[in-house]
């Protein structure tokens, strides 16, 4: 088994504007979807991510506030699943609820590094 990052971008419920019982309807859709994979062995973590942030730039080490994208490009959080490939884990993706809001899910495997 590999370890791929789904990287979740977009969702409408997110944007600015948007009733706060839509935004509740899809984390619990997020929560048993997780809590799915979870039961099948394939979740290892999710994080959601607050719409704030720094970044660190470059040898001058220049910080600038941020999210870090335009609107429908900022990553709203991720979560980490076991998939023996990447077609398996984009079968994950297609299962998540997000993508119900218009969001996307990026799919990557994460390298393995030996220490």
């Amino acid at each position: 088994m590999e370890k791929f990052m789904l990287l979740f971008r977009g969702s409408d419920v997110y944007q600015p504007g948007q009733s706060p019982e839509a935004l509740q309807a899809l984390k619990q859709k997020l929560i048993y979807w997780v809590a799915d994979l979870h039961k099948k062995g394939q979740h290892i973590a999710s994080e959601p991510l607050e719409p704030i942030g720094k970044q660190v730039s470059g040898r001058k080490k220049t910080i600038t506030d941020a999210p870090f994208g335009e609107g429908r490009e900022i990553i709203g959080g991720c979560t980490i699943v076991q998939a023996k490939d990447i077609d398996e884990a984009i079968e994950i993706a297609k299962g998540c609820p997000i993508l119900e809001s218009n969001a996307n899910i990026e799919v990557r495997p994460i390298q393995k590094v030996e220490m």
